[in-house]
């Protein structure tokens, strides 16, 4: 094997960087307060590389969303597009809620526990003024500065379609949008090319400050959580996929796994957006023009792992621990907070947590035993944030094949290589030489 590791496919750079930051992190954890070391040596570095994606996003998602409103008059029905993406937004969601439900129940995960340490876990209701206000702020500045997206995403919708009604005196603006569209993605190239960097410390920082002991009290918990995103990943979008995209599960799961694999390590659907965006059109095969509204979309109100599976398995979580006693209704109440809290969590900060509070206060469970949860949070958010980027990824494969949008060659191809800049040759995953020498 070649010993010069920035010549390895970026694949092996990815994971070479998580076995070292795993390795690191339980090296720190066992000498001692690794909370302590993560939090002041490696969370900067951590931290600084997820800005880097964050700090792009919003400008990245306007001059997209802008751009596709524009170009998606061409390869069909915004409209009737935007309402195909959210029923299948709802589908999946409804799935992954059933999920979630039947892995509560058959793993029992409150059950046996003696008394846990709670934390504060204070979070604001979400309400439908609160819901209009991140849809329709009152002032896109604010918005963008405070990173809601959803609010950003409703504006670059309405701007898009009111270049294309004025006609010729829009053309100027539509090509800045473009332009900055260009840059943007040139931006995020170059961060993208960090990613193996990136990767090593946030893993380590969460091996350091998360021991076997953290865990142990709330092992049933995490794991009933893991084994049902396990099963919406590996079996529930597969399905569909088959059934409905009548593409192969497998290669799916291939094409998408480095954004996969950034969202279980960032914790961040909004920070692997951009990877995402990219691995939807240059991996999965789907049409630009519908790809830049359906993933900026995806990662402001798609939670399958924060809005559905996790509020599920908690609140039978709390259920168990609290000997509340729960009936058909109560169930029925929990799927629709799940499927319909998503977009009512959009654009709010701590989505998990906030979809959480929706769910219990709909069926009467007490808000107290959230915080016997928060200490494993960021552990149980890796594998929800996965599973986020999976769904946010499944459903414009599904909708594209229903509009004849898939590029089935560019989905069957061997993989095109993300650190390759966008609109440029990229070379395929198999190649020695992955990452060019300029920019």
């Amino acid at each position: 094997m070649n010993v010069r590791v920035w010549k390895w496919q970026f694949w092996q750079q990815i994971v070479l960087a998580l076995v070292l930051g795993a390795a690191v992190g339980a090296l720190i954890n066992a000498l001692g307060d690794g909370g302590a070391i993560a939090e002041d040596w490696l969370d900067p570095f951590g931290g600084v590389y997820v800005s880097l994606l964050k700090v792009v996003v919003v400008p990245l998602v306007f001059a997209a969303i802008v751009v596709s409103v524009g170009r998606l008059r061409g390869v069909g029905g915004v409209a009737r597009l935007t309402a195909k993406t959210l029923v299948w937004f709802v589908i999946t969601s409804a799935i992954a809620t059933a999920i979630g439900l039947a892995v509560g129940l058959l793993v029992r995960p409150g059950e046996g526990l003696g008394r846990l340490a709670s934390e504060s876990a204070e979070t604001d209701p979400v309400t439908w003024t609160q819901v209009l206000q991140n849809l329709f702020p009152s002032n896109i500045v604010n918005a963008m500065s405070e990173g809601n997206v959803l609010g950003v995403v409703s504006f670059a919708v309405l701007f898009g379609a009111a270049l294309v009604a004025v006609g010729e005196r829009g053309e100027r603006l539509a090509a800045l949008a473009d332009d900055l569209y260009a840059v943007m993605q040139k931006i995020v190239w170059w961060v993208v090319r960090f990613t193996p960097v990136g990767s090593f410390f946030l893993i380590a920082s969460v091996v350091a400050t998360y021991g076997p002991d953290s865990l142990a009290p709330l092992a049933k918990f995490t794991g009933a959580i893991y084994l049902a995103v396990a099963i919406m990943l590996l079996v529930g979008y597969p399905v569909l996929l088959r059934a409905f995209g009548r593409v192969s599960p497998v290669k799916f799961l291939r094409n998408s796994w480095p954004a996969i694999q950034f969202g279980f390590v960032s914790s961040s659907s909004l920070a692997t957006l951009p990877i995402a965006q990219r691995v939807s059109v240059e991996r999965n095969g789907v049409r630009g023009e519908y790809a830049s509204f359906a993933q900026p979309l995806g990662a402001t109100v798609k939670f399958d792992g924060c809005g559905a599976i996790y509020p599920a398995v908690a609140a039978i979580f709390v259920a168990q621990y609290t000997g509340a006693s729960l009936g058909l209704a109560d169930y029925a109440l929990i799927a629709l907070a799940g499927v319909i809290g998503q977009l009512g969590t959009g654009g709010t900060p701590g989505p998990a947590l906030v979809a959480l509070t929706l769910t219990l206060t709909t069926v009467g469970l007490p808000l107290q035993a959230v915080g016997y949860l928060i200490a494993i949070d960021k552990v149980i958010d890796m594998a929800r944030t996965a599973l986020n980027v999976t769904g946010q990824l499944t459903v414009p494969v599904l909708v594209a094949r229903s509009e004849g949008l898939l590029d089935e060659e560019v989905f069957n191809a061997p993989p095109a290589d993300l650190t390759a800049p966008q609109g440029e040759p990229a070379a395929e995953e198999g190649s020695r030489d992955k990452v060019p020498a300029t920019a």
